[in-house]
Order: C-alpha cells, then sequence, then structure tokens
C-alpha cells in the first residue's frame, strides 16, 4: 500500500471512528471505566441541592455562611489494546475481512480512550509479539496505531493468546484496561489469562466470520489453513466433515467464552459483517 492510500485510509477510518466515539462511546466509557478516587479540587460557596455532608465546616465558620468541597475524579487511566494479526484474521466471506472490523473497533476505543484524557497502547500479536506501541495520549498517537493496525505486516500466520497475555502481564506493571481483540481460534492460554485478569480490567472482543462455524455444500474444494499455509482437499458435501468443523469451531468458542468468564474478565462476540455499535454500547451499559 502506497504512502497516499494509506493516509486515504486512515482518514476514513478516523473520519468514522471518532464520529462514534464523540457522540456515542465517549460517554459511556467514562461511565463504564471509573478513575482511582476522588481527589480535593476546591471550595466553593454552597448552593441549593448541594449535599451538606460536603461542608467545609473550617471555611463556613470562617465566612460566615456555607462553603462546600468539590471533588474531581482522578482518571489517568491507561488502555492496552491487544489486537490478533494472524493469518485466520485476513478472513471474511461477506463485505469485509475480521481484520477491517478489528481495526475500527480498536480505532473507536481509542478515540474514547484520548477523549477522556487516557493513554492507550497497543500490542499486536501472532504466535509471537509482533509489535509494542507503549501508552501515551494524544490523536497524532492514535493516528500511528491506526496506520499500524492497517500496514503492519507480521512474520508469523500462527496464533499463541498465551505468549500475548504473558508478554502483556511483563510489560505492564500498573492496573489497565485490557481489550483483546481477535478471532479467539486458540487454546491453552486459561492459565495467563486468569494472572492477567487478577491485575487488570481484560475484555476479550471475539471477531468472527459466519463460516468460521459452518462451511457451505460447495462439494470437494481446496482449503487452505490461514495460519499455517497448508493446502487441504476437503469434501464439504460430506454432512460429517461439515459436522465435524461446526464441533470444532463450537468447542473454541465454548473455551473462550468459559475461560475468560472464569478468570473475571468480560466477552463480547460480534460478527464481522454486522454492526459492532450496539454490540460495544450494550457491553459498557452493562458493565457500567
Amino acid at each position: 500500500m502506497d504512502t497516499k492510500e494509506l493516509l486515504k485510509k486512515v482518514r476514513k477510518i478516523e473520519i468514522k471512528t471518532r464520529r462514534l466515539s464523540n457522540h456515542i462511546f465517549g460517554g459511556e466509557y467514562h461511565s463504564t471505566f471509573k478513575g482511582r478516587g476522588m481527589t480535593f479540587s476546591e471550595v466553593r460557596q454552597y448552593q441549593y441541592g448541594d449535599d451538606i455532608r460536603a461542608i467545609d465546616w473550617n471555611v463556613t465558620a470562617r465566612y460566615n455562611e456555607p462553603y462546600i468541597k468539590v471533588f474531581e475524579e482522578e482518571r489517568e487511566l491507561t488502555m492496552m489494546l491487544m489486537v490478533d494479526i494472524s493469518g485466520s484474521e485476513f478472513f471474511g466471506t461477506n463485505q469485509q475481512f475480521k481484520k477491517d472490523t478489528i481495526t475500527e473497533i480498536a480505532a473507536t476505543l481509542a478515540f474514547s480512550a484520548i477523549q477522556n484524557n487516557d493513554k492507550v497502547g497497543l500490542i499486536l500479536f501472532s504466535d509471537q509479539v509482533e509489535l509494542f506501541i507503549p501508552p501515551k495520549k494524544g490523536k497524532t498517537h492514535v493516528l500511528r496505531i491506526i496506520r499500524e493496525l492497517i500496514e503492519f505486516e507480521p512474520k508469523s500466520k500462527e496464533t499463541s493468546i498465551d505468549e500475548a497475555l504473558k508478554f502483556l502481564s511483563n510489560i505492564m506493571k500498573k492496573k489497565a484496561i485490557v481489550f483483546m481483540l481477535s478471532d479467539f481460534l486458540d487454546e491453552g492460554y486459561e492459565r495467563t489469562l486468569k494472572i492477567a485478569g487478577n491485575k487488570h480490567d481484560v475484555t476479550g472482543i471475539k471477531v468472527y466470520d459466519k463460516h468460521d462455524q459452518e462451511i457451505p455444500n460447495l462439494g470437494m474444494v481446496p482449503m487452505m489453513d490461514a495460519e499455517t499455509g497448508n493446502i487441504h482437499l476437503v469434501n464439504t458435501s460430506s454432512s460429517s466433515v461439515r459436522s465435524q468443523y461446526k464441533a470444532n469451531a463450537l468447542r473454541l468458542a465454548d473455551y473462550f467464552k468459559t475461560t475468560f468468564r472464569k478468570s473475571g474478565a468480560g466477552i463480547i462476540n460480534i460478527r464481522a459483517d454486522e454492526s459492532y455499535v450496539k454490540k460495544l454500547l450494550a457491553y459498557f451499559k452493562q458493565k457500567g
């Protein structure tokens, strides 16, 4: 992708996702993810309707009229976006790849964070950590994250959620809001997720294609494993083949749901060809 085309694509995603974060998600994000506490801001004159428990009696006595203490939420939160860029994300049977939907969701979350003056960082992973961008504030920083989400070329096409979670626990010493975006076609990460969930506020966003679970009856067709590159001749007209395919997909889906819930993490399931707006909003409201 040349620079002009890349900038055009970044701009298109920025316009769409900033509008969503400004008008829809910014406020929901703020009310869902609280700051570390309340810090003293100022003293002002009492107004009708103020909580009398906030009256500063020393200042009230000095001026012979009621004054109250005003507190502000101490935010300074950090969001980490953990994005799966393995081969299976470059799959889509409808309008766009899973990767495209993941990029839009990640950009929306990032803009929601900086709108609330929070830091955002990025971990791109396959079966290894491919790229780490430390958390920072500001629009320029988010635009860099979007550029990397669009054009970064991974060294590997395979997946290891376990390795990504180990890296997170090693690199992030303070509590963070963590969104992991993947199709979660992987297993064996329950222990590392438990460790990460004990320290951080973790949410798994599963972005999937409708044909991740079901293959149509197309007869004998060659199929390539996106993560290994191996090509297999598959008889899709066989009901047992289609049943095995579906059973494996349902097993992985159940592993994702059960493992995340056991660790205290949140989950969102989003099909790549459907609107993610309602799903994210519903999750924020429920969590808030």
